[in-house]
């Protein structure tokens, strides 16, 4: 066997590695989302995913490694779209907070939405040493965190006030928008410019 077929092998063996566990966390992910963490268990990810259980195992090595790895992977498509928005309004924070707070309050207005899914985790696991919950923890600080900056940008009087204020606003618009018919999110973004303006007039 040549080097050039042996790479070709084994970057098939990689690929194909990376199929399977996309497959097992597009499973987990659908299903711990629509159906709870806790309501999932593990045999039926492997039978809704059609891998073997040795193969989750070898990805997974437990339940809560998986979840946690679910959250990660949402994690990161989330500050994704995040900074897809960022740099269409660069340089106009006022404009891409109101653009972020637009598509959030589209995805709560989802068919399918059941919620935010880390505070989903947080609600399910409350240790706070709990993979998951970390994941989710850090995400709301990076929220936060994200938040603190555009209100530093904008301008107003009392930045770190409004972020909180406004992440907040957005935590109680992902839990209302669960209990409530899907029009729940609309006053997202009137309500967060009326802060925006109250701090605005805060000396």
């Amino acid at each position: 066997m040549s080097r050039g077929t042996a790479t070709t092998a084994k970057e098939a063996v990689t690929a194909s590695s990376t199929s399977v566990r996309e497959r097992i966390l597009d499973t987990a992910a659908e299903l711990f989302y629509q159906e709870g963490v806790r309501a999932v268990g593990v045999d039926l990810v492997v039978e809704r995913s059609g891998v073997a259980k040795t193969s989750l195992y070898r990805h997974f090595t437990t339940k809560d490694d998986l979840v946690a790895a679910v959250l990660e992977r949402d994690d990161a498509n989330y500050w994704a779209d995040w900074d897809k928005t960022a740099t269409r309004h660069r340089n106009a924070p006022k404009d891409e907070l109101t653009a972020h707070l637009n598509w959030i309050a589209r995805d709560i207005a989802a068919p399918k939405y059941r919620g935010c899914p880390f505070l989903n985790v947080a609600t399910e696991f409350p240790a706070p040493d709990h993979p998951a919950r970390v994941v989710a923890l850090r995400h709301k600080v990076e929220l936060r965190r994200r938040l603190g900056t555009l209100a530093k940008q904008i301008g107003v009087a009392r930045p770190d006030n409004l972020a909180n204020q406004i992440a907040l606003l957005i935590d109680g618009a992902y839990v209302y928008g669960q209990l409530a018919n899907k029009e729940a999110a609309q006053p997202l973004v009137p309500a967060a410019l009326a802060l925006i303006s109250v701090a605005d007039n805060v000396g």
